[in-house]
């Protein structure tokens, strides 16, 4: 007879069939008290006008109503659209771009790998006031530079006007408000989220990448592709799980961006005439600062949830039709 692998006195015991599930209990646990409990009691707390420990009276969708109908709601998310079709396109092309540079056999690759990745590890308020001193008007290390080229400083953190109509200005186009683009202090937070984030995909690039075999390198050359076409007909298709993920990531933490509008656009918070007041920030701001309304507050973050939810799906259902996972 074949021997038997042994049995631990757990598993012969009554537990036996319960121990996978009291494995799981902890994280089980976790992930309920800070991750669905929260969720369920938000959306409680919306139906009712509610501040800190004190409930006024059930409100229905009165709170949602009145969430649609602010101004500074669609401002708010206004910008946030504009940060992530800022922030992520730059972030994930960046990243990709440094990951593909140091796969070419660069020496010392483990330290360029924690040199990149030391942003992340770094709390973002530091990062941000390290920031905001570089962007400062007088003082800064951006204005110096144009200074020794022979520009203008520019009101980096101060600017309320679109850099699209910053930028077509001076040919005497005016564009509509809603074509102007993103302020250009909102540009300078895209600049730091995105430098703040390179480290952490260029690593999930750099191990996508090694995943990729190399035989399919040699035959790509031997059939006489170029670099262009290796990358168009090897690396890029057998590179789409990790860009896949790198991207659904980007654009969660993007749409949930705080501490930069927080530290570096303000007093008053929220920058020139609003322009980088970002969701999550009015969240902040009526939930906290206005006396607060959380219930109102809880609106607003269901609203969100609902948007990344979305956004999430669509992608599962649509884009990653395109990737190919063989």
């Amino acid at each position: 007879m074949p021997d038997r692998e042994p049995v631990s006195p757990l598993q012969r015991g009554r537990w036996g069939p319960w121990m996978p599930w009291l494995f799981l209990a902890p994280a089980a646990l976790i992930i309920f008290t800070f991750r669905i409990l929260p969720i369920v009691s938000a959306l409680g707390v919306s139906f009712f006008d509610a501040s800190f420990g004190k409930v006024r009276g059930f409100v229905g969708l009165a709170q949602y109503q009145k969430l649609f109908a602010d101004p500074d709601f669609w401002q708010s998310m206004g910008n946030t659209l504009w940060f992530v079709a800022g922030s992520v396109p730059l972030s994930v092309g960046t990243s990709l771009l440094f990951a593909m540079m140091l796969r070419r056999g660069v020496r010392f690759l483990g330290l360029y790998r924690t040199i990149y990745f030391l942003p992340v590890v770094t709390s973002f308020v530091a990062v941000s006031m390290v920031w905001k001193l570089i962007f400062h008007e007088d003082v800064g290390l951006a204005n110096s530079v144009l200074r020794v080229f022979g520009g203008h400083g520019l009101h980096w953190l101060s600017e309320s006007t679109g850099i699209f109509e910053l930028a077509l200005a001076r040919f005497g186009v005016d564009l509509p408000t809603w074509a102007e683009g993103p302020s250009l202090a909102l540009v300078c937070v895209i600049i730091v989220s995105a430098w703040r984030g390179i480290g952490y995909n260029v690593v999930i690039f750099l191990a996508g990448l090694q995943n990729i075999p190399e035989h399919y390198y040699e035959a790509a050359r031997i059939d006489g592709a170029g670099r262009f076409g290796i990358f168009r007909n090897v690396t890029w298709p057998l590179l789409t799980p990790t860009t896949f993920y790198v991207v659904v990531m980007t654009m969660i933490l993007s749409f949930q961006v705080f501490a930069p509008i927080y530290l570096m656009t303000g007093p008053p918070v929220g920058g020139p005439l609003g322009t980088t007041s970002v969701i999550v920030y009015y969240l902040f701001e009526k939930g906290f600062d206005a006396g607060g309304n959380m219930g109102y507050a809880s609106a607003v973050a269901l609203v969100l949830f609902a948007i990344i939810l979305a956004l999430t799906l669509f992608q599962r259902k649509v884009v990653e039709k395109r990737v190919h996972y063989a």
